[in-house]
């Protein structure tokens, strides 16, 4: 993910609402503070409002309690040092590595899934974009054929940013043009085939058979495929977006989320339930509306960006 450059102010800026949880509540908790029992109930009552989760709230705060009760542990910035430490460690480095296919082995696929509303399409567009700039070839297989406003949304999206799309007929078979932008884009040398996927509700059955089936279709177009499949969730959704990764994760075999929308909420510690509970590496969070709105998820930046005043 070389060609990825994070920017911390980028991100403290679309961090700014869950910013007002870690450096409003938790910062003028903890500054100057004694640290008691008090202390740490209160602060356990703002991580769980903050999303973080029963599990990741937990573990941080038996930690802290611990540590309290060895005399380890003293005052207000001490936990403040400590919950920094502990949240950055929960992401090695290796989990951010968007995956790519083999030199000489063909196009990346990317395989993109998550529910209506999410943010998906956006997300692509962004992702999109931030490939072309790096002069990557990419080609968008427009794969959610049950609406017609999701192909055209995606369409609009590809005449911006100077990328073709692969579509078939309204109400045709989703697996069916996987199958034709894969021939696409071994025969066009395309660097990236990124793969629209309809909006599925977890518990929408019959669609996340459809999903495997598309899996199955990529696999034998393309050895290896699909390299990546990430799951977009909206991170203004809380404990849903907990849920869907769940869910998710059983059907789609997802090796990576991207997390939209998370300018648009205080809950960013949402990242941290997600990770306790599934396991899936956050790896691109959409922190803005225009397509350059998309960064690689660097836990180093991400938690100083929730801590800063």
């Amino acid at each position: 993910m070389a060609f990825f450059r994070s920017v911390l102010g980028k991100i403290k800026d679309g961090l700014t609402r869950t910013r007002e949880v870690f450096a409003g509540a938790v910062r003028s908790l903890l500054i100057g503070r004694v640290l008691n029992d008090q202390v740490i109930t209160e602060l356990e009552t703002a991580l769980l409002q903050a999303d973080v989760g029963v599990i990741g709230t937990r573990k941080l705060i038996d930690g802290i309690r611990a540590d309290y009760k060895a005399g380890k542990m003293t005052r207000g910035e001490d936990v403040l040092d400590y919950l920094k430490r502990e949240l950055k460690a929960l992401w090695p480095p290796e989990d951010r590595h968007l995956r790519e296919a083999p030199a000489g082995g063909g196009p990346t696929v990317i395989l993109v899934t998550g529910i209506n509303g999410a943010g998906k399409t956006t997300s692509i567009a962004k992702l999109c974009s931030t490939l072309r700039k790096q002069d990557k070839k990419v080609l968008l297989a427009a794969c959610d054929t049950f609406r017609a406003g999701a192909v055209r949304q995606l369409e609009i999206w590809g005449e911006r940013l100077g990328v073709e799309i692969v579509k078939g007929q309204q109400g045709g078979d989703p697996a069916a043009v996987a199958f034709d932008a894969c021939k696409a884009a071994t025969s066009r040398g395309v660097d990236y085939l990124i793969i629209d996927t309809a909006g599925r509700l977890q518990t929408q059955d019959p669609l996340m058979r459809q999903l495997t089936k598309i899996r199955s279709v990529i696999a034998k177009q393309i050895p290896g495929a699909p390299h990546e499949t990430l799951l977009v969730l909206d991170a203004t959704s809380g404990q849903n977006a907990l849920r869907q990764a769940e869910e998710f994760a059983k059907a789609a075999e997802v090796s990576g989320i991207f997390l939209a929308k998370l300018d648009g909420t205080a809950k960013g510690g949402i990242v941290v339930a997600i990770r306790h509970a599934t396991n899936i590496p956050v790896k691109f969070i959409g922190v803005g509306e225009t397509p350059d709105d998309v960064q690689p998820f660097d836990p180093e930046q991400f938690v100083e960006a929730m801590f800063a005043a």
